[in-house]
């Protein structure tokens, strides 16, 4: 018979001296892992013992050191019944306590408490019935000199079997990485990647830059300097990764790491906020520093119960739900549990994935995915005095500032027009809350967009002077993440193989991120004054040649960086305020409240149609319709 590809494997499987070695390997693991077993059904017992064993010795050391080591007088004591008391003591209380019944892992925190305890018991119970004797078993100081004794001597055996079993986790191999901090975060990372052998990084280095640390250690890893010196102490311990391990650090800090680990040529690791980590920091949680951490900044505090009061269990409206702004306000929304949250936009993909975002599915049969265009006045009436919102969040807007100073009508016609069919629309359903959202190119405009947004300021204004509710606009400037923002401009750009363009070597920016302006949006809405401009404070301007600079070195090769000019309606430097607006009222420590003049819509459209179409000239002059008596009289 031929011989089969099964008779070679089975051939072959066998060792050349004959002996049955599979066979023994099976049977030795098949031994320790029975074993194993027996130790794990009889666990308390052994602990047991070892409690046991460090009283002996805690009795026989302490009687010694009484009796200046006599032994001829120690071996006439009665110790063997000293010892069998001292021992029931200890697993009768040990069971009473649960230190022998499984309640807490050997050597954790919460067994040693319960240890102490047993172990205090023990040793006065001893004490006292030693004492109670006549004659007593041993000298009346022994059993507390003992007890004593066996509480370090058993705190030190699970000490030290935590400390070997910590060892024995503990990677031998990965990446050295240095760790920048050497605080709460710090301890708890540094413990997770020594806790876990197949982690890919080994913490070799700390750099703190208070000086209360400057002699730590954390789990065996030394301090070794400050931020300032990053980059001596990578290159004496060969470390191309750095984690920064302050989870509140702010983007003031983040930068200023990012800076000395570019001297480096380092790649910098961050790990999140604290507010966004649940539990202890995890491997899953290290990532790259991106440009937000940059530019972002502490998320500020605000009053949740102020915001609940005026959400939650009420019926919410958030037109442009489908781009970015509308649809972080959907999200944060819907955690505030709001009776009701209908999400309107014409872009029916942009519905899609603000419905995926929120409920992690998107089949848009839910009868609050609105479909309609705000430019549609009998669409929106229909929809709002049906549904009945409460509160209402107007994102919906064309808000691309190039593309509107070639088409001034269509802003006219999406963010004036059709945040009046909006306004109209929210006073016929009774809204108690209206949230206009705005730029801060509507401060001093000079653009299509920030006119018309302008406009829609002035028109929510006096909203709030004709109809009962609270009529509000937010104003700010960028954030990050949205569509067409720089930073996604800049990010293809360098993905692409550059160059980066910016228009000019000076112009700077305002920066916050979607979901920190969303979040004080919300907030605005339950404390500001009606008719007002409620302005968030965006930090300091951010000069964009330094953002781009960042983007392009973090490729090698670094992109080129290309500077194109102004385009038609761009400031150098943007305004969060008008030069008129003077009379501010703080409302929050990042929020300013101005007061906005009111304008009638069909003043408004008067004047923007006098040359029979919107051009940019018209849309500038009817921003600056002068409302008093004497003008209105003029205009007729």
């Amino acid at each position: 018979m031929p011989t089969s590809y099964v008779d070679v494997v089975a051939t072959t499987s066998q060792p050349a001296n004959g002996a049955n070695t599979p066979h023994r390997d099976t049977t030795q693991r098949e031994h320790l892992s029975g074993w194993r077993e027996f130790t794990a059904r009889h666990l308390p017992i052994f602990h047991f013992g070892l409690d046991a064993l460090v009283w002996v010795g805690a009795i026989v050391l302490g009687t010694l050191l009484r009796l200046d080591f006599d032994l001829e007088r120690t071996l006439n004591l009665e110790l063997h019944s000293a010892l069998a008391l001292a021992m029931a003591l200890q697993g009768l209380f040990g069971t009473l306590t649960g230190l022998y019944r499984r309640r807490w892992r050997f050597g954790s925190f919460d067994e040693v408490v319960a240890l102490s305890s047993t172990t205090l018991l023990t040793g006065i119970t001893l004490t006292l019935v030693n004492a109670a004797g006549d004659p007593s078993l041993l000298p009346v100081s022994i059993p507390p000199m003992a007890m004593f004794l066996t509480m370090c001597g058993t705190v030190a055996a699970r000490s030290a079997w935590r400390l070997a079993r910590a060892r024995a986790k503990r990677p031998s191999e990965g990446e050295p990485i240095l760790i920048v901090g050497a605080g709460a975060g710090a301890e708890g990372i540094i413990h997770t990647l020594l806790g876990d052998p197949t982690s890919p990084y080994l913490p070799v280095a700390l750099v703190d830059d208070d000086p209360r640390k400057a002699n730590r250690r954390v789990q065996g890893v030394r301090h070794e300097g400050t931020i300032a010196d990053i980059t001596a102490v990578a290159a004496h311990r060969e470390i191309r990764t750095v984690l920064l391990a302050i989870p509140s650090a702010d983007s003031e800090l983040i930068r200023r790491v990012h800076d000395e680990c570019r001297r480096g040529d380092l790649q910098l690791l961050v790990l999140p906020r604290t507010r966004d980590v649940l539990g202890s920091p995890s491997m899953a949680d290290i990532r790259p520093v991106t440009i937000n951490d940059l530019l972002g900044r502490k998320p500020a505090e605000i009053d949740p119960d102020a915001v609940a009061g005026y959400v939650t269990g009420r019926r919410v409206l958030v037109t442009g739900a489908g781009g970015s702004i509308g649809s972080e306000l959907a999200r944060q929304l819907a955690c505030l549990a709001p009776a009701e949250l209908m999400l309107l936009d014409r872009d029916e993909s942009g519905l899609h994935g603000t419905q995926l975002s929120i409920e992690g599915r998107a089949l848009l049969d839910d009868p609050n995915l609105i479909l309609a265009d705000i430019r549609d006045r009998d669409r929106l009436l229909e929809i709002f005095v049906d549904r009945r919102p409460d509160v209402v969040f107007h994102a919906a807007a064309l808000k691309h500032l190039t593309l509107l100073e070639g088409a001034p009508g269509e802003a006219w016609k999406t963010n004036v027009v059709g945040t009046q069919n909006v306004l109209d629309a929210a006073s016929a359903a009774g809204v108690t809350h209206f949230v206009n959202i705005s730029t801060d190119k509507a401060a001093d405009p000079i653009s299509v967009l920030g006119y018309s947004k302008r406009l829609t300021e002035r028109l929510t204004a006096q909203r709030a002077h004709d109809a009962v509710g609270r009529y509000v606009s937010v104003r700010f400037g960028n954030v990050m993440g949205s569509r067409g923002s720089v930073l996604n401009t800049f990010r293809s750009q360098a993905d692409n193989g550059g160059p980066i363009t910016v228009t000019h070597p000076d112009v700077t920016r305002y920066f916050m991120t979607v979901e920190e302006a969303v979040r004080l949006s919300i907030y605005a809405g339950a404390i500001g004054n009606s008719g007002d401009v409620l302005v968030l404070d965006m930090g300091e301007p951010v000069r964009i040649a330094d953002v781009a600079a960042r983007f392009a070195n973090q490729y090698t090769p670094a992109r080129d960086i290309v500077f194109t000019g102004l385009r038609p309606g761009e400031k150098l430097h943007e305004d969060l305020f008008g030069l008129d607006e003077t009379d501010r009222t703080p409302v929050h420590a990042l929020i300013e409240g101005v007061p906005v003049p009111p304008l009638r819509f069909d003043l408004a459209e008067e004047v923007a149609f006098r040359t029979g179409q919107v051009t940019t000239v018209a849309l500038a002059l009817a921003t600056r319709i002068d409302l008093s008596p004497e003008r209105l009289l003029e205009i007729g």
